[in-house]
């Protein structure tokens, strides 16, 4: 048993739809999440700019003393070296592995889309993933630049004639490929699921990162024994990097009844794993 809290960071406010589901698989235990708000999207960044940002993230994670770290952004999944993730004092995961067993798992007819930012597709994650998963697989990838933005401004209401548009836009093409099987490539996505659902029609089943990962994550916690001793009442605790203004509506948003909480900004560019010259971290403990 572990009471310390699970640390989960994205680019922005995406992540927390995969808080939610993890307050749903894991009620009880204690949540650190961080939001890089004042530098979102990550998706439209270079390389090593992705991959600077997720170490100052995970340093920031590890300052408040976690026990295990989702990068709930598939942007940082897709991109952040797994020879450094395997390195880190405590587990790390992305949200490409789990999601990808999921879309193996419902693929019917072997063909799978999958979307998500730039630097997502760019990378080939998922479909390295997926040729190993399912022989044969035939993948049709599309990046959605505009999704991100559009999830961060509050434009998700169902039927939004924007959304709608850019929807139209971006998987037309998409959704004459006979594909069965969608991934949300992005944690951002799940937001906009109905009015994707509804364009792709019926027959094609949708992938939330947020919920593949949550279980895979219920499954990691038990085999290394780092559950919580409860079963109900964790907390979360939110931080991010620009002002925590309008956050409360942003958080109902996301969240639903699952929201609640204090939020505090910080400034992420102190922080970075491992920390530079053994520097302190912000609680005053010198890592390295």
């Amino acid at each position: 048993m572990d009471n310390r809290p699970i640390g989960v960071f994205d680019s922005g406010l995406g992540g927390l739809t995969a808080v939610r589901q993890l307050r749903q698989v894991l009620p009880g235990e204690d949540i650190v999440y961080f939001g890089d708000t004042g530098r979102v999207p990550y998706g439209s960044r270079g390389r090593e700019t992705i991959i600077q940002y997720a170490r100052q993230d995970i340093g920031f994670l590890l300052s408040r003393d976690v026990k295990f770290i989702v990068a709930a952004c598939g942007t940082v999944s897709s991109t952040y070296p797994p020879a450094e993730s395997s390195h880190l004092p405590v587990p790390f995961t992305g949200v490409v592995g789990a999601t990808a067993r999921c879309a193996a798992a419902a693929t019917r007819n072997g063909r799978i889309g999958v979307i998500g930012t730039q630097a997502t597709i760019r990378s080939g994650s998922y479909q390295a993933v997926l040729r190993q998963l399912v022989p044969g697989v035939q993948l049709f990838a599309k990046a959605c630049p505009l999704f991100v933005p559009l999830v961060e401004n509050g434009y998700v209401n169902d039927g939004n004639p924007v959304t709608k548009l850019v929807i139209a836009d971006y998987l037309t093409e998409l959704r004459g490929t006979g594909i069965d099987t969608l991934i949300l490539g992005c944690t951002h996505y799940p937001l906009l699921q109905k009015m994707i659902g509804e364009f792709m029609g019926p027959d094609v089943t949708l992938i939330d990162p947020g919920k593949s990962t949550a279980n895979a994550l219920d499954d990691a916690l038990s085999a290394l024994e780092l559950k919580s001793s409860r079963t109900e009442g964790g907390s979360v605790q939110f931080y991010v990097s620009d002002s925590t203004e309008g956050f409360a509506e942003q958080e109902a948003l996301f969240l639903g009844k699952y929201g609640g909480g204090p939020v505090e900004q910080i400034s992420i560019e102190q922080y970075n794993w491992p920390p530079v010259d053994g520097g302190p971290n912000k609680q005053g403990k010198t890592n390295g």
